[in-house]
């Protein structure tokens, strides 16, 4: 995990853990050929290093996979899925009329197509979404708004390859597991509105969302899983201990005074939820300033 995920592990842990709630640690491993070896293991390492602590057992989605099977099934009798034989390549030129995200034109959406391989291939299966707004409660970032067929359009929830899709089993959980609120980064906000779509067509009301400032790098560009550099072990090297990393996750955003060391649970003492919603509506730090102060 590198800084800019454990920052918003540990902002997940206070906001949770300032609302009296629990705190649910869930692995998403459904892609099987992008799981690295001991990956999950350096997760599990590096929140317990820090004193983040979660609440029940650890919740892996490929153990879930026949729940998230159920509801792929029982959309399709009711009609609301369609198969889509549109390849990569040939979808590579859309272009979203009214955002940077690209919209599905619905190619497939009335072309009579059978779910079985045609010329080797299987089609992804999309749901069909209804026009109208999806709408959540957003608590950080810019109003929870998408609209359903100009902004998000028909989402794919089981792929070609035959992996169920990320929007899918992510909107199953929310709802399976009584999800209230969800914390992650603000490049996640437009996820936003296929997993609501996803919700809504199971019978689902959504949860509320605190989408996050990411942590940018000096040239002002978010820190990315090409950054191993900047994890706990890099940090380590450097002299820095579980509470300096604290104090600078904390100090990153204006939360302790930099240089600060304490645990995650003296920094809980420190913070209050109205202190939080101001903290995250600032401009986000740099890491260059928030790694300089405690070093």
């Amino acid at each position: 995990m590198h800084l800019g995920n454990l920052r918003t592990a540990l902002l997940s842990w206070l906001i949770t853990r300032l609302q009296g709630g629990e705190w649910l640690l869930r692995i998403d491993d459904l892609d099987t050929p992008r799981n690295r070896p001991g990956a999950e293991e350096a997760i599990l390492s590096d929140l317990g290093c820090l004193g983040l602590v979660w609440d029940g057992p650890l919740i892996r989605q490929s153990d879930r996979r026949g729940l998230y099977a159920s509801a792929l099934s029982e959309l399709r009798r009711s009609g609301r899925l369609y198969p889509c034989r549109c390849s990569r390549r040939m979808l590579a030129d859309v272009s979203a009329p009214h955002g940077a995200t690209a919209v599905y034109p619905g190619s497939c959406r009335d072309r009579a197509s059978g779910w079985g391989p045609q010329q080797g291939r299987l089609p992804s299966w999309r749901l069909r979404l209804r026009p109208g707004e999806l709408e959540w409660c957003e608590q950080l970032a810019e109003r929870g708004s998408l609209a359903a067929d100009t902004q998000v359009g028909d989402v794919v929830l089981r792929r070609a390859d035959g992996f169920l899709a990320y929007h899918l089993a992510t909107a199953v959980d929310e709802l399976a597991l009584g999800i209230t609120d969800v914390v992650r980064g603000c490049d996640l906000w437009a996820a936003t509105g296929p997993q609501v779509a996803v919700m809504r067509e199971l019978g689902g009301a959504p949860p509320q969302y605190w989408h996050l400032p990411l942590w940018l790098d000096e040239q002002g560009q978010r820190l990315s899983k090409r950054d191993g550099g900047l994890g706990l072990g890099s940090l380590a090297d450097q002299g820095l201990d579980a509470p300096a990393v604290v104090g600078l996750l904390a100090a990153s955003l204006g939360l302790v005074p930099g240089g600060s060391r304490l645990s995650s649970a003296e920094l809980l003492q420190e913070c209050s939820l109205d202190g939080l919603h101001v903290a995250l509506k600032r401009p986000a730090e740099g890491l260059r300033k928030a790694s300089g102060s405690n070093r």
